[in-house]
């Protein structure tokens, strides 16, 4: 079997039984279960949500996204070998991790395969929840260039780049585009102050002014112990995004829970330790592949001006990437992942395969 057939590159034509329309995004693929299917699979696994609560297939592919594109290889190869399944594995890990901890749940309710996650539907906090350790990448672009204050928080003169910041900083911005809410621009990815959370917290969709306090209290011992467990492998934890929403229990209790993917390399950035105290910046995470491919190409600032976003598709449709790229990042997801979990990595030698026999056999998904 081709190496391109190990590779779950396209994932949103599975014949899963759906209610509604399947959502593709960059990596993940999303189908919503019918009422029938949602109530009979909570009523036979047992889970502990409420009896009509909406559930979703979600599968993660192998596909690469930076600089809001997708990349592709050589000889066919339309993602990266491992990643989705690298991915998976490393939330998971750290899902398991916090529910141990009694930090909160996520909303993973089973999973029946690596690429496979069956969820609940949860109503999301539109907040990116980002948290830095260090000051790096566009932080560090922006204070090199005078900039002292990030999301409302003023950051003292003299630090030097890649330096492990005094305080764990969050720098939150807006999931999705939110409009009404004073001081805040109606674009996504828009930066925000801790203030302009707490002042319109229902328009950022929390419950209660109480939640915003919770939501930053699990952010940071969710980001503590992310950090304490990479110390442990020398990795070091770098900066993170979470996110979060909320879900109702079998008794109806609301509760927030982390929801998304956490302490992945498509989520944070991660250095090797050792090579951080040499003065060097080994990356474990997606942040090396964007420098392979800012040095790749002669002219790095189609990646980076968002004014270029027309040429950038182009490059990346254009090209296919050395294969030797995609299996340098194959190795660095597959490594880390098999560091934090402590287990070698399951991969499928035919992915679509097995998704549909076990869907289809042991869940009744499948027509």
């Amino acid at each position: 079997m081709s190496l391109a057939n190990t590779v779950l590159a396209v994932n949103d034509d599975l014949p899963i039984r759906t209610g509604a329309p399947v959502h593709s995004g960059k990596v993940r693929s999303v189908y919503w279960l019918t009422e029938e299917d949602s109530a009979r699979l909570i009523a036979e696994r047992g889970y502990d949500v409420a009896a009509d609560a909406p559930l979703a297939i979600m599968i993660i592919s192998d596909r690469i996204s930076a600089f809001d594109c997708i990349w592709h290889g050589e000889g066919g190869l339309h993602g990266v070998p491992g990643k989705g399944a690298a991915l998976n594995a490393i939330s998971n890990h750290w899902f398991q991790c916090f529910r141990d901890q009694g930090l909160a749940d996520s909303h993973i309710l089973e999973i029946p395969h690596p690429l496979v996650w069956i969820v609940q539907k949860a109503r999301p906090v539109m907040i990116e929840a980002i948290a830095r350790q260090y000051i790096t990448g566009s932080m560090w672009r922006a204070y090199a260039g005078g900039e002292r204050e990030f999301c409302g928080i003023r950051l003292p003169d003299g630090l030097e780049k890649d330096q492990k910041l005094p305080d764990l900083l969050i720098t939150p911005s807006t999931k999705g585009i939110l409009t009404g809410i004073p001081g805040v621009p109606a674009v996504d990815d828009a930066n925000i102050t801790r203030r302009d959370i707490v002042d319109n917290y229902a328009a950022f969709n929390f419950s209660a002014a109480v939640d915003v306090e919770r939501y930053e209290q699990l952010l940071q011992e969710g980001f503590a112990l992310i950090a304490a467990r990479l110390a442990e492998l020398d990795q070091i934890f770098v900066d993170t995004k979470f996110e979060f929403g909320y879900v109702h229990d079998k008794a109806g209790r609301e509760k927030l829970i982390y929801m998304d993917e956490v302490g992945t390399p498509d989520s944070s950035r991660i250095w090797d330790g050792p090579a951080w105290r040499a003065g060097k910046i080994l990356e474990n995470s997606k942040e090396g592949f964007r420098q392979v491919l800012l040095n790749h190409f002669p002219d790095p600032d189609i990646l980076l001006n968002k004014a270029r976003m027309d040429e950038r598709a182009a490059l990346a449709r254009d090209n296919a990437l050395p294969l030797q790229v995609l299996m340098d990042v194959s190795a660095t997801y597959t490594g880390i992942a098999e560091k934090i979990t402590g287990r070698p990595l399951a991969l499928a030698e035919n992915p679509k395969a097995e998704i549909i026999e076990v869907l289809g056999g042991q869940f009744g998904l499948v027509d």
